[in-house]
């Protein structure tokens, strides 16, 4: 084992129990400070040889794995985002050394950085996954520690009455226009929309498909149009070979833009991003009937936990039952009575 420097920074290179070599910063410029992270390593590197110990991983080889293994997920570089922030609280820690204690140092940080309680979930969240693998996949660690989220307040889901939509489309230019347009008919996500390809629609048959490395839930989806979508889709025609939405001949790379932004506050619409058209889609179907498993299927949700947010929005299987608690029924009280009367 053996310590050098390159640069201003101090370095560690030794040979692990299994014979690989391995090469880490010790992330310090203080030869003292590197000198014993070096010594501590070399003793665990004993134990581990000569008594049977469990070798012992750092964070900093947790995050490499959980990077690696990660490559498929579509948030993986706001997942790099956050490890960065993490980085300095963790760093050359073994896994072991990561306590309810150290978490919750973790969070106040995050706290007073001024975020909302959101922001420090995702932290925690992604601390809890990469702890939880090492526990139950890489068994790396004996039990990793409980992480408690922060409650989150409710927020309303902000929709658009429909002439609210009808002011905001008279404001936007007009390929963002027929973009919105499609989006308040088929539901689709922003990117599913911008990245929208002739290859993906079949205008005999009615319906688009969203393909499984589009999609959130990574699953394929298919989405039937109705008549304001297809119309939307013929607006577009000849345009471009690939992409179904242009701008000056070219492919809309963003939706949710200047552009957008301007148009909101032109029309007097406050607090609201391109995705809650995806919400104003879905809220209007709920109000005009259409059953929440149904609405799960069409928005390709993988859970009906996920569509039970707009239930509130239609009460029509419900009303059947409102008269149940009128003073006017009296049904079950006159048969009450009349029990009563039997058994005296």
């Amino acid at each position: 084992m053996s310590i050098y420097k390159r640069g201003e920074t101090w370095w560690i290179q030794y040979t692990d129990p299994d014979g690989r070599r391995i090469l880490q910063s010790a992330q310090t410029k203080i030869k003292q400070e590197a000198k014993e992270l070096h010594d501590r390593l070399k003793a665990d590197a004993w134990r581990v040889k000569n008594l049977g110990a469990r070798v012992r991983h750092t964070w900093q080889e947790a995050v490499i794995r959980w990077i690696k293994e990660s490559q498929h997920k579509n948030s993986l570089k706001t997942d790099i985002e956050l490890l960065r922030w993490l980085d300095p609280f963790l760093n050359t820690r073994y896994l072991d050394e990561i306590t309810v204690e150290t978490v919750k140092t973790i969070k106040q940080a995050k706290l007073d950085s001024g975020v909302k309680s959101g922001t420090v979930n995702r932290v925690m969240a992604l601390l809890r996954a990469i702890l939880n693998k090492a526990e139950r996949e890489w068994l790396w660690l004996d039990k990793a520690p409980y992480i408690k989220m922060m409650p989150n307040k409710t927020k309303r889901i902000r929709w658009l009455t429909h002439a609210e939509a009808a002011k905001l489309l008279k404001e936007l230019p007009d390929h963002l226009s027929a973009m919105m347009r499609f989006s308040l008919a088929t539901g689709l996500r922003e990117s599913n929309v911008v990245n929208l390809q002739w290859s993906q629609l079949d205008m005999q048959r009615r319906c688009a498909w969203i393909h499984a490395d589009e999609a959130k839930g990574k699953k394929s989806i298919a989405i039937p149009l109705n008549a304001d979508a297809l119309q939307v889709i013929r607006e577009q025609i000849g345009k471009h070979s690939l992409s179904v939405f242009t701008y000056k001949g070219e492919p809309v790379t963003r939706a949710n833009n200047h552009a957008w932004r301007k148009a909101l506050k032109r029309a007097g619409i406050e607090s609201f991003r391109w995705h809650d058209l995806r919400h104003t889609w879905a809220s209007w179907h709920v109000q005009n009937g259409t059953p929440l498993n149904i609405l799960k299927e069409l928005g390709g949700w993988s859970d009906i936990q996920m569509v039970l947010k707009y239930a509130h929005l239609s009460a029509d299987h419900l009303s059947e039952y409102a008269e149940n608690a009128s003073r006017k029924n009296s049904k079950s009280e006159t048969n009450l009575l009349q029990c009563q009367k039997t058994a005296k």
